[in-house]
């Protein structure tokens, strides 16, 4: 089991990557990427067809993976959300949509001829985070161009055979009408308001509704006129502490913040492991702003020393999706050899 190698492949909307997973290292190499054949580079294109390029690309991709890497299986992590038996139900960054759900794990299976597994990119990413001699429940949450999360908690990840669970991105925070709108379609999510995207339209709202806040704050000096403002100039004001910038997005870590203690008062879930593009360039900065609202909100039954402990950093790095694959390939490898 020590030598035993899995290819795994992280398919997202923009990129497509392989990488060998190494059992015994618990590591991944051989790490190759290319451009999702996807909505991103042909956008006319229809639903249907798109769904065909990218599959016939994971396919060629990891097949080519495997020979490379002598895998025994393989696993996927999906940009959308995915049923029990591998079959995508969605995956609007990937191709679009609506469209026909697509079996991915049995394609893949025809054309590989070996095992495959198909899961949620951010249910992959979950068991990067499990700690094998700590069996404490834990909620990831990733904070990027929108939000996701997904609970861990006695040996697997919460979601029904139909891959619902672990979409607080797309609960409702703002209930009116003229809410910030979501990727979705839909209005006042958390993700509308709390994620990367969603700090960015605050801060411009803010610098619209005061200018002259806006032009003493380190913001202006990195975008003279509002609608020049960037996540990375917002990244840095944050971190540098700048009260303009961090006012701007209180909304948003209040919102998110909500969202955590409604986990905790309604499962118990006293551990967040906080990733994505967005939190991660903050880094601990995100985390002390939203354990600061978490405090001030209170979580039922916890004194603020216990609330302090709550929320934790990833890794800052890209490859959660890719390890966390390999991870659960070989923790369902040792349940069937102890079976």
């Amino acid at each position: 089991m020590s030598d035993a190698a899995f290819t795994v492949i992280d398919l997202g909307g923009t990129t497509l990557r392989t990488a060998r997973y190494g059992v015994g290292e618990d590591a991944v190499t051989d790490v190759r990427r290319v451009p999702t054949d996807g909505i991103a580079g042909h956008p006319e294109l229809p639903v249907d067809e798109l769904q065909t390029r990218v599959l016939e690309q994971v396919a060629a991709f990891a097949a080519e993976a495997v020979e490379r890497h002598g895998s025994s299986a393989v696993a996927v992590a999906f940009a959308g959300p995915v049923t029990a038996d591998g079959r995508a139900l969605a995956a609007p960054t990937v191709w679009g949509g609506p469209g026909a759900q697509v079996a991915v794990r049995e394609r893949l299976e025809e054309r590989l001829g070996l095992p495959v597994v198909v899961v949620n990119d951010l249910t992959a990413a979950v068991w990067r985070y499990v700690e094998p001699a700590d069996d404490q429940p834990f909620c990831l949450i990733t904070v990027s161009s929108g939000i996701g999360n997904k609970v861990f908690r006695a040996g697997e990840v919460l979601l029904d055979s139909e891959g619902h669970g672990g979409e607080i991105g797309h609960w409702t925070v703002d209930p009116s009408p003229d809410a910030a709108p979501c990727d979705c379609g839909g209005r006042g999510h958390l993700g509308a308001i709390a994620s990367g995207r969603g700090a960015l339209a605050a801060a411009r709202r803010a610098a619209l509704a005061d200018p002259d806040g806006y032009a003493r704050s380190a913001l202006a000096a990195a975008a003279p006129e509002p609608e020049l403002l960037d996540n990375h100039a917002l990244v840095a004001a944050v971190r540098a502490g700048d009260g303009f910038a961090t006012e701007a997005l209180r909304g948003g870590f209040t919102a998110l913040a909500s969202a955590i203690t409604a986990m905790f008062t309604s499962i118990g879930i006293r551990r967040y492991v906080l990733i994505g593009g967005f939190a991660l360039a903050v880094g601990p900065r995100y985390a002390e702003l939203l354990t600061a609202e978490l405090e001030r909100l209170g979580c039922f039954g916890l004194s603020a020393e216990e609330i302090r402990r709550m929320v934790v950093l990833g890794v800052a790095d890209d490859d959660s999706g890719l390890i966390g694959a390999g991870r659960l390939l070989a923790a369902r490898d040792a349940a069937a050899v102890r079976a």
